[in-house]
């Protein structure tokens, strides 16, 4: 079964070094760390847990690298992944497959999202590498190569295959009841809890609202009473007390289902006879 070997190149990810060497070792024999020059600790947490590290501080172009991958003892197959703000630990699994799908040379370049261009007519030394997967002849191949030359360069016999790299298009996604307020996550528990302060206590509220209202704005408005003025009279009075009713109902209900939940919690704790 032929080896794979997974380089992280970049800088300045401690973060997310651990995760990203844990994945890595999961689907590589081997995994290394190529540093373009970190200024945090992820150096030293690459040393602490046995990921070897290559220090390298000139360019990121597809021939340099591929000449400093060669010298380094190749296997069969070599991925490289650039660890960016856009690479997602997700997409690891799917770049290993794509090193195992035999090509020679399999690499994306990064470029914006209205890059319409051949990525094979690309420059080496006008784009920066995304990932590169390539095969010991891919390598050889790559390093041979100028910054000034392309992809379509590449011999002929080789299986390679080049993409641009382009940004995710960004969807409105919808908010989750972990990232929503605390007054919608509190919205969402009473409706599911069908909670009585819900279900009588707003309701009250609005009546009571709405009758006290009436009772002071329509009521004025009549200069006799008649049978009009009566049914009206009644109807806000209805209303008011409906939603003072309303209210008491929910805070009764409240408290008697704190009650019933002490209740059951002490019952469960008595010993129970045999």
């Amino acid at each position: 079964m032929e080896s794979l070997r997974i380089v992280l190149m970049g800088k300045d990810f401690e973060l997310r070094l651990v995760s990203l060497v844990i994945r890595s070792r999961e689907l590589a024999e081997e995994v290394i760390l190529l540093d373009l020059g970190s200024s945090d600790g992820t150096v030293e947490l690459a040393e602490k847990i046995d990921c070897r590290v290559l220090n390298h501080h000139g360019e990121t172009h597809a021939p340099v690298l591929g000449s400093l991958l060669l010298k380094d003892n190749p296997t069969d197959f070599t991925l490289l992944v650039h660890i960016n703000g856009r690479f997602k630990l997700r997409d690891l699994p799917l770049l290993v497959n794509r090193a195992k799908e035999n090509w020679d040379v399999h690499m994306s370049f990064i470029s914006g999202a209205s890059d319409i261009s051949n990525p094979q007519e690309v420059v080496y030394g006008d784009a920066e590498l995304s990932h590169l997967a390539a095969s010991v002849n891919g390598l050889e191949a790559i390093s041979k190569s100028e910054n000034t030359q392309t992809p379509l360069e590449l011999d002929q016999n080789l299986k390679v295959r080049v993409l641009h790299s382009k940004p995710a298009p960004k969807v409105q996604q919808r908010e989750s009841l972990a990232t929503a307020s605390r007054f919608a996550q509190l919205f969402y528990w009473m409706l599911e809890s069908r909670h009585p302060l819900l279900l009588f206590g707003i309701p009250g509220v609005v009546l009571f609202i709405v009758g006290y209202n009436l009772s002071g704005n329509v009521l004025d408005s009549f200069d006799e009473w008649n049978q009009t003025s009566v049914g009206v009279a009644l109807a806000v009075i209805g209303v008011t007390l409906m939603g003072l009713f309303a209210m008491m109902v929910g805070l009764i209900l409240y408290i008697m289902g704190k009650q019933v939940k002490q209740i059951q919690a002490q019952y469960n704790h008595w010993p129970k006879e045999e």
